[in-house]
Parts: C-alpha cells; sequence; structure tokens
C-alpha cells in the first residue's frame, strides 16, 4: 500500500488589498515559491491563512509539517522592545496565529521550518529577542539579495548542507538574545545569525533566515517533509 504523501502547512499573508482580474478585496495570499517547492520536495501543501490562535493545535493535529512563512515585521512588543522607526507597522492578527501555531508544533513535536519572519517568530516565541534592523541583507526593493551563509559544523543544518552557500535574502532584523534552547547553526560575513535549531527536540526543528522557495536548493524543504513522513 503506498503511504500517503505528508501534507505541509504553510502559513500566508493577510492583506486588505490583493487585485488580480477585475478584483480587489481582501485576501490571504503567499508567494507561489512556497508551495512549488512542498511539491517539488514530495509533500502535499495546504495554506494556512491567520484564524483564530485558539484552533492552532486542532490544525496542527491535522498536518504532517508545518513552515512558517517570511513577512512583516514581529511586533516588537513581543519581545518587550519599542518600535524602530525601521520596523514596519504590526501585524498583530498574523503574529498571534504564527505564535501559536509554533507553540501548538513544538508541543505536537511537529516537524517544523521557519523561513525568515519563521526564524525571528521562532525565537520570540521561546523568550529570544531581535534586532530590529541590519544592513546589507536585501537586493534592491522587492528584489531578494545573496550573500554567502556559513553552517556551523555539528548542527543539524550542517548535515543538510555541509558546504557554504550563497542564499537568497530579505530581511533587515534578525536574531539577538537566543531563546530557550535554541542554537545558532549558521552565520552571516557579518556575524547575523542565519538558522536556528533546537538540538534536544525530539523532532524536526530548523529555522534560516533566508528564503529556500526563491532559489533552486531543494534539500532543507526535503529534511522537512522526510521528517513528515516520518522517515
Amino acid at each position: 500500500m503506498t503511504q500517503p504523501l505528508p501534507l505541509i502547512g504553510v502559513t500566508t499573508y493577510l492583506t486588505d488589498e490583493a487585485r488580480w482580474g477585475i478584483w480587489s478585496l481582501p485576501a490571504a495570499v503567499l508567494p507561489a515559491g512556497y508551495h512549488r517547492l512542498v511539491q517539488r520536495s514530495g509533500g502535499l501543501a495546504v495554506l494556512l491563512p491567520p484564524g483564530d490562535p485558539g484552533t492552532a493545535a486542532e490544525v496542527v493535529a491535522r498536518l504532517d509539517g508545518l513552515v512558517i512563512s517570511g513577512g512583516p515585521d514581529v511586533e516588537p512588543a513581543r519581545y518587550g522592545a519599542e518600535a524602530d522607526p525601521r520596523t514596519d507597522p504590526p501585524a498583530r492578527e498574523r503574529d498571534a496565529w504564527e505564535l501559536a501555531l509554533i507553540d501548538a508544533s513544538l508541543r505536537a513535536r511537529l516537524p517544523l521550518l521557519g523561513v525568515c519572519r519563521g526564524l525571528q517568530l521562532l525565537n520570540v516565541a521561546l523568550g529570544g529577542t531581535l534586532v530590529q534592523h541590519v544592513d546589507g541583507h536585501t537586493g534592491p526593493i522587492g528584489v531578494f539579495g545573496h550573500h554567502e551563509v556559513k553552517p556551523e559544523p555539528g548542527t543539524l543544518l550542517a548535515e543538510l548542507l555541509p558546504e557554504t552557500v550563497s542564499a537568497p535574502t530579505y530581511h533587515h532584523q534578525a536574531a539577538d538574545r537566543l531563546g530557550r534552547g535554541l542554537r545558532a547553526s549558521a552565520y552571516a560575513a557579518d556575524g547575523t545569525i542565519e538558522a536556528l535549531e533546537l538540538p534536544e527536540a525530539d523532532h524536526f526543528v530548523l529555522s534560516v533566515q533566508w528564503h529556500p522557495e526563491a532559489g533552486d536548493d531543494t534539500r532543507l524543504m526535503d529534511a522537512l517533509v522526510k521528517a513528515a513522513s516520518g522517515a
């Protein structure tokens, strides 16, 4: 009997206005690179728009894996800081939803991959803080930059990506004080933390500051899908 493909939930943006065809309406949206990467890695992608945080455990119970996608800055009040003038306006509904999903996934030992904002939220969820502005980690407005990321030996990330990689990147915030149990598993040349993992977890927990969905390297998503399949 063929084993069902693992169901991978991917969180989305929530916008007051999106345009397609003749329509301009509120919408839950996500760059297609995310679901295509899940599919290329052998998973089934399901999009998770912001919802009632109280339902997060029920959602997680129906998934085999979870991706916390990139997006707006985490509200600084979540980690006890005043907002820097360069920090995005708060996306409180999305913050609350995704923090609840992270908490539920950790409790349920659900395989978890964080992307960009997903790394920052994982750190905040575990009591960490963020640097609210760093330079040199984007391309022009709306265009991914690239820079080298060096995995730390002896980490889960280094098992998956043993070499220095050129990563698609678009962020201006980063992890500062690490949350409970987290380990930095990659750095950029300027010392910015580029990956976090949870070494003592008995399931797959990894987050990266770059955007694998914007590149051709499937190894991170391959690993998530493999973990989600129970392999």
